[in-house]
């Protein structure tokens, strides 16, 4: 990867760094406003916990993201030369990739064998839960 390809990748970082902090966290307000209401419609908080579950998912994965972009930025700052490396194998990560999501950090190949073989159910009972 050479300069101009770093530097390209970079200012994608940044202006991801800079979507993701300017971001307040999703936030789903209670329907429910009046504890001495009780009753209504049925439906009414369980799609309201529904809500609230998936903005904290929302949440967790900017989160996520933003740790990984930190954590590149810092990589490109402190070695620049093993910017856009697989951290698993060591080949280069191809520059598709790295545009799509510059904060990779493992190629293909070792992202796949990393999330395990595809339609492997994540648990084996409908009653495990973890």
């Amino acid at each position: 990867m050479n300069a101009k390809q770093r530097d390209e990748l970079k200012a994608l970082l940044l202006a991801l760094h800079s979507e993701l902090t300017d971001k307040t966290p999703s936030r789903i307000e209670p329907n429910r406003t009046d504890d001495a209401r009780i009753g209504g419609d049925e439906d009414e908080q369980p799609l309201n916990e529904m809500m609230q579950a998936i903005a904290s998912n929302r949440n967790r994965n900017m989160d996520g993201v933003l740790a990984r972009v930190l954590k590149a930025l810092g990589k490109l700052r402190d070695d620049p030369d093993a910017f856009g490396e697989c951290e698993e194998c060591g080949d280069e990560i191809p520059l598709g990739r790295l545009r799509a999501m510059p904060y990779a950090e493992f190629c293909v190949t070792c992202q796949g064998n990393k999330d395990g073989p595809k339609g492997r159910a994540t648990r084996s009972k409908l009653t495990d839960y973890t």
